[in-house]
């Protein structure tokens, strides 16, 4: 038994949407089984909404059982100690009858129906349980009464006033403006509802935070801006027994970007990244101690970028990109020793490590070649539990991936790694640069960009990690700070150009560039400074440096990653738009209106140029979506809309 999906007869972007898509995993507090979130489209194949699952926690032949079902979103499974299974759904309530607002809803331990526990006006963005408590993470009206906030959110939505003030940057996050409600920190103690942070304004916004098992601690990071006009972040600790609060201070221009707890809320481990001119300096762990009120670094030496999964008694659960997989470790709380959980010729890359009552390592696991599905570790050994996607395994049959690497201008190697049919005769190819530009490519399943959608359209495809890339120690991470992004990354994207065409799976004469993001500014400037490749496709690009500093939604950070001052003729010594007229290759540029990140002028002035310039170019935006284009339809109509400009180029 698999997750309700629709299958197609070949891989395709129809069959990509439609696959079940596993985003959590939670361990039952018997550690029998677990609850797992599956997102699937709706009836009207519009959106993704989540359900919950039950499957067996050791049994991959087991029966699964839908838990949840309906258009409400179920989603975010947590256990109480005593069985009872807490979510978040947008199901209607006495209170709430259209559903307009998220709560967190309960089922019962011995079965039963649903009920909800919270009823926060604004709705519950987020939430955790320890014990029989349960923190909530909700939005709030200054100065409005707590009985009259959803009235007074309800009627400035469909009446106004919509003004929105500021006396501070930022002023928008990735596709909103930032609203004048504030999150705040709610406890639920039985039927006592306290408001942990009642004076929170921007404290809180986008701040990780965790809650004990056992209920009587939790922390949030509290930001206030720094000298860089960046946040800089302490840790808030909260003790929910006597309601006493901790300040544990970090170090100047630090922002924590991580958080989890001990069961017994002695410990905080968290991810802070500490800024300091001249170089983005490396994320890494940082051990607090909840009874002491300090805080110090955790395997401070250890070269990697962390995620903070689970804090256990003794150990934090992380993961971390290694020469493109995404790698579990358990990191020793009190000497900082790092040991990695899985096997170095593990397949894939594991993310959201969980640990059962028994010890036992649960994870999700995806790789290139097929999408998330929950699995046991034991002794270093993965183990598949559940069949929840609804993927094909015959869809890729037949494709491999394969690790390569290249050397560099500079003589440093160059990883990545490439999707093909070997045997299959050389085929065109796509040379795909990732975004970040701190991040990496990895053997991992990607929604938005799809090796295996393009692969059975018949493509073979590159995605090398030049420099910028995590996985290959800080130094190699460095190589695009300090105004150099045109630098040695543009050497690098090259030199896997060099090594794709001599691939005997590739037609030379027939490879595409495509980027998003970073990708897209690294697919713009290499259009303005070559015409090897038959077409470009650039997505949600930077081409003009200056005016993006200034209309992006986070213009300091820009300017500490450039290292000099916006208004110095050298800040655009980069930028694409410098070179535009020799631009000769045909250009396909694409756009989400919504994205404040990298705001759509960018790709009005690039395509302006390129029609100024006599380039052949099209443009494709979407007036409804962000930075990323996430509505299934659009989704479908974005992958189709590039297929065939490829296609079409590759031809000619």
């Amino acid at each position: 038994m698999s997750a309700d999906t629709r299958e197609s007869a070949a891989f395709d972007v129809d069959a990509l949407t439609r696959l079940g898509r596993v985003t959590a995993a939670e361990v039952a507090p018997d550690g029998a089984w677990l609850a797992v979130q599956v997102a699937r489209l709706d009836r009207d194949e519009a959106r993704y909404v989540s359900d919950l699952w039950r499957i067996s926690a050791s049994d991959p032949a087991a029966e699964l059982t839908r838990l949840t079902w309906g258009e409400s979103d179920d989603r975010s499974p947590r256990f109480r100690p005593d069985g009872a299974l807490l979510f978040l759904s947008a199901r209607p309530t006495p209170t709430d009858e259209k559903g307009r607002f998220t709560q967190v809803w309960m089922l019962p331990p011995g079965g039963g129906e649903a009920r909800p526990i919270t009823d926060e006006p604004l709705g519950v963005d987020a939430f955790a349980c320890g014990g029989e408590r349960v923190v909530v993470l909700t939005s709030v009206w200054p100065g409005v009464a707590h009985g009259q906030q959803r009235e007074h959110g309800i009627e400035r939505a469909e009446k106004g006033p919509s003004t929105l003030h500021y006396t501070t940057m930022p002023v928008r996050s990735w596709d909103h403006w930032l609203p004048t409600a504030a999150p705040h920190l709610v406890v639920y103690d039985g039927e006592q509802r306290t408001d942990l942070t009642p004076d929170a304004d921007r404290d809180h916004r986008d701040s990780p935070w965790a809650m004990a098992g056992n209920g009587r601690t939790v922390v949030i990071s509290r930001e206030q801006p720094g000298a860089d006009r960046l946040p800089e972040s302490q840790l808030l600790a909260f003790d929910l027994e006597t309601g006493a609060s901790t300040i544990i201070p970090t170090t100047p221009r630090a922002l924590i970007e991580g958080l989890a707890v001990s069961p017994d809320g002695r410990w905080a481990v968290g991810e802070l990244h500490a800024r300091v001119d001249g170089m983005l300096g490396r994320p890494a762990l940082w051990r607090f101690d909840l009874k002491q009120g300090s805080a110090a670094p955790l395997a401070g030496d250890w070269d990697v970028h962390p995620s903070i999964c689970a804090v256990t008694e003794r150990r934090a659960l992380v993961v971390a990109g290694v020469r493109g997989r995404t790698v579990p470790f358990a990191v020793d709380l009190a000497d900082g020793s790092v040991q990695r959980l899985v096997a170095k010729d593990a397949p894939g890359s594991f993310r959201r490590l969980r640990r059962g009552p028994d010890g036992t390592l649960v994870a999700l696991t995806d790789r290139l070649l097929h999408p998330p599905e929950v699995c046991r570790i034991d002794d270093g050994t993965p183990q598949r539990l559940a069949a929840l996607s609804g993927f094909d395994a015959a869809w890729a049959e037949g494709v491999v991936v394969d690790d390569f690497s290249v050397e560099s201008t500079d003589g440093a190697a160059v990883h990545g790694l490439l999707v093909h049919r070997p045997g299959a005769g050389p085929s065109p190819a796509l040379l795909w640069v990732h975004g970040g530009p701190v991040g990496q490519h990895e053997d991992g399943w990607h929604w938005r960009w799809n090796a295996l959608t393009a692969v059975a359209a018949g493509y073979t495809v590159s995605l090398p990690n030049p420099r910028g890339s995590t996985g290959y120690g800080q130094a190699f991470v460095e190589g695009i700070w300090n105004n150099a992004w045109g630098g040695i990354c543009y050497d690098d994207v090259m030199a896997a150009a060099d090594r794709l065409e001599v691939h005997p799976s590739v037609d030379a004469e027939r490879v595409a560039l495509m980027g998003a993001s970073f990708g897209g500014y690294m697919t713009n400037w290499i259009g303005a400074r070559s015409d090897r490749f038959r077409c470009l496709v650039s997505h949600a690009g930077i081409y003009r440096m200056s005016t993006f500093h200034g209309t992006s939604d986070w213009p300091a950070w820009f300017e500490l990653q450039a290292g000099i001052d916006p208004a110095h003729p050298e800040f655009d010594r980069h930028s694409p738009h410098r070179l535009v007229e020799k631009w000769k290759t045909p250009t396909l540029v694409m756009h989400g209106e919504k994205d404040y990140r990298v705001p759509v002028s960018q790709a009005l002035l690039l395509f302006e140029d390129l029609q100024r310039h006599g380039v052949e170019s099209e443009l494709v935006v979407f007036p409804d979506e962000n930075h990323w284009i996430l509505r299934p339809r659009n989704a479908r109509a974005w992958y189709r809309a590039w297929l065939d400009f490829v296609a079409r180029h590759m031809s000619a």
